[in-house]
């Protein structure tokens, strides 16, 4: 598919972009701690409504939950409007539903950090590249032990990866992706740089 070519249309664009938005900004983490009866989530750790903050409950399937669920209000939205619009309705939905994680009305628009959603957007796109990101989290998983630097790493991994596997305009949109996850991160970042990023297995 040509990159200078887009062939949807303003509706198609707009409903596909409402559908994502709405479905990503469910937060999953918030509603599933507080029907836990564990409080809100975002009094605790980070404040952040994500499942790396929903550890911190000590809850590890509430935790896994979150996550789960983060990732596939994301895929739903992809592949809903892929049925009805193709695969620039699944772009444009997948972006809005990790905009709507991110940045969710109902919450101040103060969301997670979207990594579980970008893994939720590329279960809808590209399996592949869910394989691509998952691999490369691992090894640098294995190597530093640090969540966010193997997180960081495999959204960088992904894109590039995309050029190879897939659609243009899916590479393209996991690079605009990849910059907010990043800009997301900036915390993560400057603890990593300076070394006092917790790591994997780290208590407290």
């Amino acid at each position: 598919m040509d990159l200078a070519t887009w062939n949807l249309g303003l509706l198609p664009t707009v409903a596909s972009a409402v559908l994502g938005y709405l479905l990503g900004s469910i937060p999953f983490g918030l509603l599933l701690t507080q029907m836990a009866g564990l409080g809100d989530v975002r009094s605790i750790g980070s404040g952040n409504i994500g499942a790396t903050n929903v550890l911190r409950t000590g809850n590890k399937k509430l935790a896994a939950a979150t996550l789960l669920l983060d990732a596939l209000k994301a895929t739903f939205a992809v592949v809903i409007a892929s049925v009805y619009w193709g695969v620039e309705g699944g772009i444009v939905a997948g972006l809005a539903a990790f905009l709507g994680h991110l940045f969710p009305v109902w919450l101040g628009f103060k969301g997670g950090k979207g990594v579980a959603t970008y893994l939720g957007v590329l279960l809808g796109l590209s399996p592949t590249l869910l394989l691509v990101f998952a691999v490369v989290w691992l090894v640098m998983a294995k190597v530093s032990r640090y969540s966010s630097l193997s997180a960081l790493t495999a959204t960088v991994a992904t894109p590039i990866a995309a050029f190879f596997v897939t659609d243009i305009k899916i590479a393209f949109l996991l690079i605009v992706m990849t910059l907010i996850t990043w800009w997301k991160h900036k915390a993560n970042i400057q603890r990593l740089l300076k070394g006092t990023e917790g790591r994997i297995g780290d208590k407290g």
